[in-house]
């Protein structure tokens, strides 16, 4: 099977729907040994299917999906088009990067300044002295003493070493998307509407880029996104900007009785519940998807992680370029290009296409609630995703060209400043999904549905 026959697949689908999707500009087009274009239109030609195949249920045109493949590789390359007022603003923070040590590589990422300081916590030493310590250090033990001091960290391990882990077993029993049934209740059919995902509330608790890029996802497709911040939770500026497309961001402190409250009562009025916390972290505040599909039976709820639900590295902080290290990306194709250093995928794939999965669940979710009813709830993990693209096989395209993407940005007014994006890929029925509204401040706006 290719890419989109496996995603499909992934959530129950039959393979005589994938008739109704044309794939143009299919060749690989980004330096990278892994099927990386191929894994960005699967995904992108599968969110954009199931949003097709939701508004037909609900008298829209016919679900014919057209997907660019090079729109849709740099729709994954989102963040590195993104300019304010000109500017391409930072998304790496002091001290992210990768690092020598004594036996191999380790990446520490420091976007946020409570990771930074873990990072100096662990090793004991000031800015000016981590990468001499890290020479000297062993990659897992700089790793562990990292987590354990409330950081993220990975140390770059070959394909055969992440394979032979107790983690990738765990994970080789898991589907690419796990999509279950909660609760038995009532069937709830949505109406006829001018978008796919007209009228569908999403409440999108979640951060970096694989969460906020489904909730941005379905606000592409017309759904009302509202995101949920608060103050003390520390973002990237250039992500909040680059995937707050089409939402709304208001803020709660789940940490108090009052913000707790306040956000059962929107679980109360939501379809779609997106949440990116630690697996667990949710549920010790009375809030875990189940406890917010008894506050809401027929709730559809998506829950995003670095390693998956289980497996002894379940709880484990991680973001996509942490674990492309962990899972071999990084020395598999340092090995092939005959570098010395790390090497990453030429985009953030498994953040991006873990995030067009979670909204795929989501959507399906959404249809499986119309046709039979039930509380549904999904699990992708970026570590998933990888396993799929690994599995996707090897291509000789490291030596290939940049490609052009001008005509695939746009500019937009927003409360940031002027800002130049990447348009939404794939269209339905000749219709191009757009985010009506430009990405809002954190906490900007009142917690309430439009």
């Amino acid at each position: 099977m290719n890419a989109l026959q496996q995603v499909w697949g992934a959530i129950g689908g039959r393979p005589a729907d994938l008739t109704s999707v044309t794939v143009t500009s299919p060749d690989e087009i980004l330096p990278s040994i892994f099927k990386v274009t191929e894994a960005a239109t699967a995904a992108v030609a599968a969110s954009t299917l199931a949003a097709a195949r939701l508004w037909h249920t609900r008298s829209g045109p016919a679900p014919e999906v057209v997907v660019d493949g090079r729109a849709a590789v740099t729709a994954f390359r989102s963040e590195r088009y993104l300019r304010v007022d000109g500017v391409a603003p930072p998304v790496w923070g002091p001290l992210s990067g990768d690092y020598p040590t004594e036996d191999g590589w380790v990446r520490l990422h420091c976007n946020y300044p409570a990771h930074y300081r873990a990072v100096l916590r662990a090793l004991a030493v000031p800015e000016s002295a981590v990468a001499r310590t890290l020479r000297t250090s062993s990659a897992v033990a700089v790793e562990e003493a990292v987590l354990a001091a409330g950081g993220v960290a990975a140390a770059q391990r070959s394909r055969s070493q992440w394979l032979a882990s107790p983690q990738a077993r765990a994970l080789a029993r898991v589907p690419l998307v796990e999509l279950t049934s909660r609760y038995d209740t009532p069937r709830r059919p949505l109406g006829p509407a001018e978008r796919p995902l007209s009228g569908v509330r999403v409440l999108d608790l979640t951060r970096v880029i694989a969460g906020p890029v489904a909730g941005r996802t379905l606000a592409a497709h017309g759904a009302d996104v509202l995101r949920v911040g608060a103050d003390h939770l520390e973002l990237v500026d250039a992500l909040v900007v680059d995937t707050g497309f089409g939402k709304r961001f208001c803020h709660l402190d789940l940490r108090t009785p009052e913000g707790r409250d306040a956000l059962r009562t929107l679980v109360r009025q939501a379809d779609v519940l997106l949440q990116a916390f630690r697996p667990g972290a949710l549920a010790q505040l009375g809030l875990g998807p189940a406890d917010c599909a008894a506050l809401n039976p027929g709730l559809v709820t998506v829950s995003v992680s670095a390693y998956g639900q289980t497996g002894p590295w379940s709880g484990r902080r991680g973001f996509d370029s942490l674990v492309q290290m962990a899972t071999g990306f990084t020395h598999e194709t340092a090995t092939a290009a005959d570098s010395a250093v790390p090497v990453p995928l030429p985009a953030q794939l498994l953040d991006h296409a873990t995030g067009h999965l979670a909204a795929l669940a989501a959507i399906e979710g959404l249809r499986r609630r119309a046709q039979h009813g039930g509380s549904w709830h999904a699990e992708v993990s970026l570590a998933r995703t990888g396993a799929w693209l690994d599995g996707l096989g090897r291509i000789d395209g490291l030596g290939l060209p940049p490609v052009e993407v001008a005509d695939l940005l746009t500019e937009t007014d927003t409360p940031f400043g002027r800002v130049r994006h990447v348009r939404p890929a794939g269209t339905i029925a000749g219709q191009a999904p757009y985010w009506a509204s430009p990405p809002h401040r954190p906490g900007a706006d009142p917690a309430a549905f439009a």
